[in-house]
C-alpha cells in the first residue's frame, strides 16, 4: 500500500488514538513529521514524544496529553494544504486559528514554525495543518 498523504496519516494516527483513549502513538519518521510534533509539544498539545530507529525510517513515539477530567488537550486537527490542493500564503495574510487559540503550522523557507512565529518573521509558506 503506498501512501499519498504521510501527514495526513499523521493527524488521523492522533485523532484515532484520543478518540480511543491511548496514552501513545507510533507513526513513521520523517523530517517534517518530527519537526510537526515538535510544535504540538512546544505549544503544549501533547506531553511528549520520543523518535526511535528501527531498521527502515524510524518511529516516532508521540505521548498524548489529556486534562484533570481526561479530556483530550487536543480538539481537532485539520489538514489545510492537501497533495491536490496546495496552501500557499504569505505572512500577512496567515490568519490566527480560533481567535489564537488554536495553531497553524506553516512550512516555510526557515523550516516549521507555527503562524505565530511566521508572522514574527515576516515569512509566508505552506500552511500544513491547524490544531485547536
Amino acid at each position: 500500500m503506498t501512501m499519498t498523504d504521510p501527514i495526513a496519516d499523521l493527524l488521523t494516527r492522533v485523532r484515532n488514538a484520543i478518540s480511543a483513549r491511548h496514552d501513545r502513538v507510533d507513526i513513521p519518521a520523517s523530517r517534517l513529521k518530527v519537526a510537526i510534533v515538535r510544535i504540538l509539544k512546544d505549544e503544549g498539545f501533547i506531553k511528549n514524544f520520543k523518535v526511535s530507529r528501527d531498521n527502515q525510517q524510524g518511529v516516532i513515539r508521540i505521548f498524548l496529553k489529556y486534562t484533570d477530567r481526561n479530556t483530550p488537550v487536543i480538539k481537532g486537527l485539520a489538514r489545510v494544504s492537501k497533495p491536490g490542493r496546495r496552501v500557499y500564503e504569505k505572512a500577512q495574510d496567515i490568519k490566527p486559528v480560533l481567535s489564537g487559540l488554536g495553531v497553524l503550522i506553516v512550512s516555510t523557507s526557515r523550516g516549521v514554525m507555527t503562524d505565530k512565529e511566521a508572522r514574527r518573521h515576516g515569512l509566508g509558506g505552506e500552511s500544513i495543518c491547524q490544531v485547536w
